[in-house]
């Protein structure tokens, strides 16, 4: 018996390690999509973890760290924000 394959409809998904339901503390926007900045979520709106261990849209961070009333603090816990090692999630 042949098999004779008419047609092929692929489907794929992806997702960030990161915990079940977590989202951005900033933009309030789960990780799975993108922040307020991007059209599209994947490798062009990443991820950054820091030191305290609270997560981020690497947009959503960036612009928190680049106004004045931050202080380079964490928006969480008010701790200097320092990015953890190996912790931009390709």
């Amino acid at each position: 018996m042949k098999v004779k394959i008419k047609r092929y409809h692929a489907v794929a998904n992806w997702t960030w390690k990161t915990p079940k339901d977590d989202v951005c503390g900033i933009c309030r926007v789960p990780f799975d999509g993108c922040c307020p900045q991007c059209l599209t979520p994947g490798d062009d709106c990443p991820i950054v973890w820091g030191k305290c261990t609270h997560i981020f849209h690497a947009h959503c961070i960036e612009n928190w760290l680049s106004t004045t009333g931050s202080q380079g603090q964490c928006p969480m816990d008010r701790q200097t924000f320092v990015v953890a090692e190996s912790s931009i999630t390709p």
